[in-house]
């Protein structure tokens, strides 16, 4: 008995992993370019009851005596799926269609990726202004460089096209290339990346490495979106069905530690 207890037990501890990720995405159902989890599990090892099981007759029986000893999370993965576009009155604002991530600079100055396309031109000193994230994280160029432009730009006029190239109107008011493109990079396996929270990325082994879409002809390139942003692709009736669920198999090994339990009671009680 004290073996379902245990696995009553690891079957709760998973739920209630399991009520963390469906939490976390309903508290980022807003947040743009966020990307749903979902956790993942397996079953722990079996404990053999009977090495050889046979009949009456001593025939071998074909099945084994096996008894499994519970469950444990394996992995929370991300879903990379497409966000919604949601128009924003920002001329700063860039959304992504396709696999790719924008690239940025953190405070320590290793590059992470991300989905949130929520910039803003910030200054930069005597030298001009700077395309930054909201917490003026510098967003990088196809050369790996921070975006600056000089003093004489007017930064309401700046235009972005499709394949990220920074463009400003002419004396004719036609937009012309500044020779600047935001960098747009993708990786062989997106799942592997590691969240470093506020929606960045960090390359591991597990993704590869960040491939330059400006440079890899091989990629089905990303269309950059002016003036729109990536929503979350979290599915709020989704989530609230795998809540239930989860719920309910919290519930469940809840009461079958209840009932281990009160069979415990009883057999202690037989010898009285």
């Amino acid at each position: 008995m004290v073996r379902s207890l245990w696995t009553a037990a690891t079957g709760m501890n998973a739920q209630q992993t399991n009520v963390d990720t469906i939490a976390n995405n309903l508290a980022n159902v807003n947040t743009t370019g966020y990307k749903a989890q979902a956790a993942q599990f397996k079953s722990l090892l079996y404990q053999t009851l009977q090495t050889a099981t046979t009949t009456a007759n001593g025939d071998p029986k074909p099945t084994s005596s096996q008894v499994g000893l519970g469950v444990r999370n394996s992995s929370i993965n991300s879903m990379f799926s497409q966000g919604s576009l949601l128009e924003s009155a920002s001329n700063t604002a860039f959304a992504l269609e396709g696999q790719g991530f924008f690239a940025v600079k953190n405070a320590s100055g290793d590059i992470n990726y991300t989905r949130n396309g929520d910039f803003t031109w910030a200054t930069n000193g005597s030298s001009g202004m700077m395309l930054t994230t909201q917490d003026g994280l510098p967003v990088l160029d196809t050369t790996g460089k921070a975006i600056t432009l000089g003093n004489q730009y007017v930064t309401s006029r700046i235009t972005i096209s499709a394949d990220g190239t920074v463009c400003y109107p002419d004396a004719s008011n036609n937009p012309r290339s500044l020779g600047i493109k935001i960098g747009v990079y993708q990786f062989n396996n997106p799942g592997g990346l590691f969240r470093t929270g506020d929606t960045l990325w960090k390359p591991t082994a597990a993704s590869g490495v960040a491939m330059n879409e400006a440079t890899n002809n091989n990629l089905q390139k990303s269309k950059v979106v002016q003036g729109y942003l990536e929503g979350s692709n979290v599915q709020v009736a989704t989530e609230m069905v795998n809540l239930i669920v989860a719920q309910r198999a919290y519930e469940m090994n809840s009461k079958a530690i209840t009932t281990t339990d009160e069979m415990m009671q009883t057999a202690n009680n037989l010898k009285r």
